[in-house]
């Protein structure tokens, strides 16, 4: 009875969480453009299956990602191997990030519309190789990004001053790097930051401050993610000004 109780209340939250956006597609549908939602039943269907899936992800991520990445941030801790603990902070930011399906998506479309600008040669050979780099710079990227946020945890400097300096080098950037290339490199700030990354680092970043003596999990423990939205935008235009 207690678990029943404990699934209704974990679906009723995700509902909740999906209301607003239920209640804006809605009303505009149905008040600014004054037309009936189509395929109703489908579409009821639908959202009761994002509910289920969206229950059940935030349930995974709780068991499954969130203690593992804290466990193997004590554990690097523990053993005191500076070496150990940024090699698997690299590997984890880029093995999260080449696997990102949005990260997938974008990249493909990107050599697309690259082929269609004579950027690249109109081929799929060109194109799937346009994809795969832009793919593995972001995701070298975002491995870059974490090792920075682990080594500022562990010497604890201020997180607003690598942000800040981050920021100047993208709009320093953003002047010499190729027009086609900078809305691509914007984008890919945000995909990276998605489902697969986003709890493994989240989690790893408050372990490893959790676990070090004079950190604040609050405040050393969270900040990562902001270096994975950071660094692909950089990286990216320097991959475009190079390709």
């Amino acid at each position: 009875m207690k678990s029943l109780k404990a699934i209704f209340s974990a679906l009723f939250d995700s509902l909740r969480d999906l209301l607003p956006i239920i209640v804006v597609i809605g009303f505009f549908q149905l008040v600014i453009l004054q037309k009936p939602i189509p395929n109703l039943a489908e579409i009821t269907l639908g959202i009761i299956f994002v509910v289920i899936g969206l229950t059940l992800f935030v349930k995974g991520l709780n068991m499954g990602l969130f203690p593992i990445g804290e466990t193997m941030a004590y554990a690097f801790a523990s053993k005191g191997s500076v070496f150990w603990l940024l090699t698997f902070a690299f590997a984890l930011g880029f093995g999260t990030t080449v696997a990102e399906p949005a990260l997938i998506a974008v990249a493909g479309e990107a050599a697309t519309v690259a082929a269609v600008g004579n950027m690249i040669e109109n081929s799929e050979a060109s194109k799937d190789a346009y994809a795969f780099g832009l793919r593995i710079t972001v995701a070298v990227s975002v491995g870059f990004a974490i090792v920075i946020g682990v080594f500022r945890i562990i010497k604890g400097w201020p997180i607003q001053y690598l942000i800040i300096g981050g920021y100047i080098a993208v709009v320093i950037m953003t002047v010499f790097a190729p027009k086609e290339i900078i809305g691509i490199a914007y984008d890919s700030g945000g995909v990276t930051t998605s489902t697969i990354t986003v709890p493994l680092v989240t989690a790893l970043g408050v372990g490893l401050a959790s676990s070090i003596k004079g950190r604040n999990p609050m405040i050393d423990g969270f900040g990562l993610i902001a270096f994975a939205s950071l660094t692909p935008m950089i990286f990216v235009m320097g991959y475009g000004m190079v390709v």
